[in-house]
């Protein structure tokens, strides 16, 4: 092998940049089994990296080291490739060992949060085989994952090899570098090698642990593979998109780039913005950007609600590139769907935390840093809790069927000064109720699965499966998504972290899953007239930039074909019979359905249904209901079914004084026929009263009576 392919051009290290090259005096950094490697350098004990930014630095990710993860948190990394000294069960097996790897609430159990071995020694090891030669750079340690105990590794040793059978230590010099480890359990903490060190086989070897705990851990390897496959173009993106990590600034530019190399289709406005004063950036989608169109439905993506959650704010960056290209280019699936649809693309909710996490770099921020706003508030815990408010009058009212199923009104609490709610759940609150939305997902990470409402239960039940009257059609929306998505329909797959979503065909009931009262998606489906999935993404929360190409292939076609389903069920206008003008707020209502949707303000309407016959009624405020039977076919495109309503003769005669005019004789001949009837009502009722009153005074006259002997 060429001396200059094993050649290190640059490594960050403690501020300051060490070079190897084969003409200097520096060893070559090849592992052989015959000696070791690196550099002299002052002997000691190698501390953590803490790697920060430069000033001039905005653009660059601060955890570039040039080498890219193995892939033990992505599960790239097999678990066959995974092997330990020894173990205490298999739930803290070697396979567990991964780094941000989740463990469930009860220890135990075969999936628990690390690697844990079974003996306190300095003889344990965890080996991974990266298959192939590899230049490692460096180690990334986390402790153990867990609520019960405190178990992490403080110091380790870090050996290769090419054969997994004869080992070297990683020297510091002459002496054997020792890193330092973690002080906590979840704080992920960087060890970079002094030199890069080219090898198959990579084990850390701990010294040290928290004395009152185990020796257990998670880890992520950096390195890049020597020898490169076979071309080039076999690893190239099929789409050349801009594939990596977007801070804000760089997520302006790139929103810009593409309004700008679509003019016609596309605009980009904010909604509000973040507690930090970033503003909340929306991508539209259209052949008529910026107006709502007659009978075409709204459509929204949101990503980047917990801010460390990251890849569905590249994805969504990924899809405007895709559609504006794909669009320019005729693809005539793409031009259906931009001419049919408005698109709203909104890629990042939280942007002040993402750029926590940013700061800190896709394998350095852990499981939590950057998912909170500023002001420590989950978002999707931050929107009004409609279920239970639903639910409690459902219970209390002596006909159920009467209370409200939508458009439930925000309670009074919510609407103070002083009520806990973040300025960037205000923002899309209020972007829901501007805008008539259809359909829309929530793009989170961390999982690779589907959930569906509701995802808050009764009484805040930890666990409970909590199906809307929508559930058939949510279930499908979910299983579209989950079923063209390649690494959730991937069989062979293995689990995220605990749970095994495949047994459920990777799609979730969110009440199932764990409850979350106050979510954007129930609140979504029981506020507006919007169905909303979440999608958990990736196992991994923040991807390296190198995973992007292959997570964009993971989601494309789910993305473009979830986006297709706002055009299944029925939509029409509801329109006044005399005007001809669309009538809004009008209450859509599908029979054995207990959710009704409302009218836009031109008197278009969308409801999502499944295939299949379906009787429907409309009324609205100062009109006679009106209804029809729809029928929902196979085909991806919605039925139309309009309705013209007749107003009542009051209200037609409210508007015609309103305006001075001259009532119509058709009109009076109504107005008459209607106050007789309601004449005759009253004497009826008159009648009843009077009789019963006439009964009273008899029986009372029959009780003062003496009897006859």
């Amino acid at each position: 092998m060429e001396k200059s392919r094993l050649a290190l051009a640059l490594i960050l290290l403690g501020g300051f940049l060490v070079t190897s090259d084969a003409t200097t005096a520096t060893p070559s950094l090849n592992f052989t089994s015959e000696g070791g490697w690196g550099p002299t350098t002052p002997p000691g004990r190698v501390t953590h990296k803490v790697i920060e930014k430069e000033e001039d630095e905005d653009d660059v990710s601060a955890t570039e080291l040039g080498c890219p993860p193995l892939g033990l948190e992505s599960l790239k990394v097999d678990d066959t490739q995974i092997q330990a000294s020894s173990f205490q069960r298999f739930g803290l097996g070697p396979h567990r060992g991964r780094l941000n790897i989740q463990s469930g609430i009860e220890d135990g159990d075969l999936y628990d949060g690390a690697w844990c071995a079974d003996y306190k020694d300095r003889h344990q090891w965890l080996e991974v085989d990266a298959l192939h030669l590899t230049r490692f750079t460096a180690v990334i340690l986390q402790g153990r994952n867990t609520i019960w105990r405190q178990d992490w590794v403080e110091t380790y040793k870090v050996q290769l090899s090419n054969d997994s059978i004869s080992w070297k230590s990683c020297m510091n010099g002459t002496q054997e570098a020792i890193f330092e480890g973690n002080k906590d359990p979840e704080s992920p903490v960087l060890g970079v090698l002094p030199v890069p060190v080219v090898a198959r086989y990579i084990r850390i070897n701990p010294q040290s642990w928290f004395h009152e705990g185990d020796i257990c851990l998670r880890a992520e390897i950096l390195g890049c593979r020597v020898d490169e496959p076979h071309s080039a173009k076999d690893t190239e993106p099929k789409d050349a998109l801009d594939f990596r990590h977007h801070n804000y600034k760089e997520m302006r530019k790139l929103m810009k780039t593409v309004s700008e190399e679509c003019p016609d289709i596309t605009r980009i406005y904010t909604i509000g913005k973040s507690y930090m004063g970033l503003k909340l950036y929306v991508m539209e989608i259209s052949d008529n950007p910026g107006k709502h169109e007659l009978g075409e439905p709204e459509f929204r993506y949101v990503a980047g609600m917990h801010g460390n959650e990251v890849l569905g704010r590249e994805l969504v960056l990924n899809l405007m590139q895709y559609i504006c290209r794909e669009y320019k280019k005729g693809n005539q699936r793409i031009v259906r769907l931009v001419t049919e649809t408005r698109i709203h693309l909104l890629p990042s909710m939280n942007p002040d935390g993402y750029e926590v996490a940013y700061k800190k770099g896709s394998e350095l921020a852990g499981w939590g840093e950057g998912r909170y706003t500023f002001e420590g508030i989950d978002l999707n815990h931050n929107f009004p809790d409609l279920n239970n408010i639903m639910w409690d009058a459902q219970e209390e009212a002596d006909d159920p069927s009467k209370v409200p199923n939508h458009y439930i009104p925000i309670p009074e609490y919510y609407t103070k000064e002083d009520a806990l709610v973040a300025p960037e759940t205000r923002a899309v609150i209020s972007w829901m109720q501007d805008i008539p939305f259809v359909l829309s997902a929530n793009l989170h990470g961390g999982e690779l699965v589907v959930t569906y409402p509701y995802d808050g239960t009764r009484g805040w039940a930890p666990k409970e499966n909590t199906p809307t009257t929508d559930n058939a059609f949510f279930r499908w929306l979910s299983t579209v998504y989950a079923s063209t998505n390649l690494a959730m329909a991937n069989p062979e797959r293995r689990i995220c972290h605990y749970e095994d979503f495949q047994a459920y065909n990777n799609i979730i009931n969110g009440g199932a899953w764990h409850t979350v009262p106050g979510s954007m998606n129930d609140f979504s489906y029981m506020h507006t007239n919007c169905f909303e999935v979440t999608v958990e993404l990736s196992c991994d929360k923040f991807p390296h930039a190198s995973e992007l190409p292959t997570e964009w292939e993971n989601n494309k076609e789910s993305l473009i074909i979830y986006m297709e389903q706002v055009h299944r069920g029925i939509k029409g206008v509801v329109r006044d019979k005399e005007t001809k003008k669309g009538i809004v707020d009008a209450v859509i209502k599908v029979e054995d359905h207990g959710h009704d949707i409302r009218s836009a303000a031109d008197g278009d309407y969308w409801r999502l249904l499944n295939p299949g016959e379906y009787k429907v009624v409309v009324w609205a405020e100062g009109y006679f209901p009106s209804m029809r039977h729809c029928h929902v076919g196979m085909e991806p495109r919605a039925t139309v079914c309009d309705f013209s309503l007749t107003q009542t003769p009051v209200q037609r005669l409210k508007e015609i004084r309103a305006k001075g005019g001259k009532i119509p004789q058709d009109l009076q001949l109504r107005l008459r026929a209607l106050r007789l009837r309601k004449l005759r009502a009253s004497t009826k009722a008159i009648n009843r009263r009077r009789e019963g009153q006439r009964m009273q005074r008899e029986q009372g006259r029959k009780a003062r009576s003496p009897g006859r002997l």
